[in-house]
């Protein structure tokens, strides 16, 4: 499995909103803002499905995602992919349901978990888009 690297995780936990992709069976695309993700470990990305719908039809059909991490306070762009699996109950729902209530006020109706499997650089240049990790 791949590990973030200190760094990576410094990008995340420093930008506020992520684009998540996404897309269905037969390939149609969606990417949707992600304001509620955690690191769990350097494998582990947890995010919050509030009201995304098509993301999870998405993910129910092709469990794969990709998170975008870009931001003004950022060193840098990344790219990261990993494989999903959705939770809608046990205790890592229930304990992502009380982190997302405590830290953004809002109900947390699934938890996206998404083991890392691909970590690329996205800033322009001739490197765009090369494996990182």
């Amino acid at each position: 499995m791949v590990k973030l690297t200190s760094e990576m995780i410094e990008m995340i936990k420093a930008t506020r909103v992520m684009p998540l992709a996404t897309a269905s069976a037969d390939g149609e695309p969606n990417v949707v803002p992600v304001g509620v993700l955690y690191v769990m470990d350097p494998e582990t990305l947890w995010i919050g499905n509030q009201f995304m719908k098509a993301t999870e039809k998405n993910l129910r059909e092709n469990p794969r995602a990709c998170i975008y991490v870009w931001g003004p306070q950022t060193k840098g762009c990344l790219k990261i992919k990993g494989d999903v699996t959705l939770v809608n109950e046990g205790p890592d729902y229930e304990n992502m349901k009380q982190k997302v209530m405590e830290d953004k006020k809002l109900v947390c109706n699934q938890l996206i978990v998404m083991k890392v499997t691909g970590v690329y650089d996205c800033k322009s240049g001739p490197d765009a888009g090369a494996k990182i990790l």
